[in-house]
């Protein structure tokens, strides 16, 4: 009896058993390179709240904007 499950185990496993499109290693490759092109992104967006550091420095203060709560 446990010939005939362990045949119909594996009649089972072979049948939907599929094989990788390519090697493993490079799905490691493929996901390397996804964080490297993100990394890139974020730092190319570093120090963009310092590019506009002179915009208030004419002795004007900041206005209020949208959101502040002030009532002024």
């Amino acid at each position: 009896m446990q010939h005939v499950a362990l045949a119909a185990l594996t009649a089972f496993e072979s049948e939907f058993a599929r094989e990788l499109p390519f090697p493993a290693w490079v799905f490691g490759a493929i996901a390397l390179s996804i964080f490297f092109v993100l990394g890139i992104v974020v730092w190319s967006y570093r120090d963009v709240a310092n590019r506009h550091r002179g915009k208030f420095e004419r002795g004007a203060a900041p206005e209020q904007g949208h959101g502040t709560g002030s009532s002024h």
